[in-house]
């Protein structure tokens, strides 16, 4: 049931972008893809059992309760903000500074630091693979992301911008969010500053302001990406914006990367979480 929806939505889709290209030109066909597009997630949305990200985050409950590592426990005592084990409303609550680790983390750095320091395990090899390839089935960080988001749904977002590190990370995300580097002289901002502009058939969300486009953008990953069949967290969007920026590579978790989503954690304040949300 969940494939035949699958293949009808894209179609709907396909065919609105087909239609129009051969009928009225290529700037009908961005404005009627989209309608498809939007199509896709209504058809999506009527059954929620139909969103394929589900799947992830039934994995991703799996992985949280299993013991494993050297230690043999879960990471259900893990910590992310509101106690140890709490998960409702956590993830609404990330970035965040945490005392015990005495650094701001998002909630893919924090999971990997219970990982850590609770199991025992050596994320090394979970890190070369957080982000997972087709025919994978996804990864665990993918898995986890998605079980721990999913635990915020309908809340809005809550950025922490009371501790100095906080602030500190909110200040370097910013900077990072405006400077321009590389071989085309690209920032974040050179596609996210302006309401209404898009790449292809790809809208771009305005991200430079605290507005509905941010906080329905932020807000709603982890995501499900149809157009690569699989989960997609925040720390992979991260990345790939800097890899189709032309930029050197970023390091998955790195503090960097935790400044920049703290800064548009802020920019989404109030948005209501949707995870994982489906997305082209």
């Amino acid at each position: 049931m969940m494939k035949r929806r699958l293949i009808g939505a894209i179609a709907v889709g396909c065919a609105a972008v087909f239609a129009t290209f051969t009928a009225a030109g290529p700037v009908l066909a961005q404005e009627d893809a989209s309608k498809g597009i939007e199509e896709y997630r209504k058809m999506m949305a009527e059954d929620p059992f139909a969103n394929p990200g589900l799947l992830f985050v039934d994995s991703g409950e799996a992985l949280w309760t299993e013991k494993r590592g050297p230690k043999n426990v879960s990471l259900e005592g893990c910590d992310l903000g509101k106690g140890p084990g709490v998960l409702d409303g956590a993830f609404a609550e990330l970035p965040r500074y945490f005392k015990d680790a005495d650094k701001v983390m998002d909630v893919e750095s924090r999971i990997l630091w219970c990982m850590e320091k609770l199991q025992g395990i050596d994320t090394k090899p979970i890190i070369k693979g957080a982000f997972s390839k087709r025919g994978e089935g996804g990864s665990e960080m993918e898995f986890l992301a998605s079980f721990v988001g999913s635990k915020s749904n309908g809340m809005p977002m809550k950025s922490q911008l009371s501790h100095p590190k906080e602030k500190e990370a909110y200040a370097i995300g910013e900077a990072l969010f405006y400077m321009r580097a590389g071989p085309h002289d690209f920032s974040c901002q050179t596609c996210h500053g302006t309401k209404g502009t898009r790449i292809r058939l790809q809208e771009l969300p305005d991200l430079a302001e605290p507005t509905e486009d941010a906080r329905k953008t932020v807000a709603t990953w982890p995501a499900y990406r149809v157009s690569q069949e699989r989960v997609r967290t925040m720390q992979h969007r991260m990345a790939d914006c800097y890899r189709q920026m032309r930029m050197p590579k970023v390091g998955y978790g790195s503090d960097a990367v935790t400044a920049l989503i703290t800064f548009l954690a802020k920019q989404a304040d109030g948005g209501e979480i949707q995870v994982p949300a489906l997305k082209r």
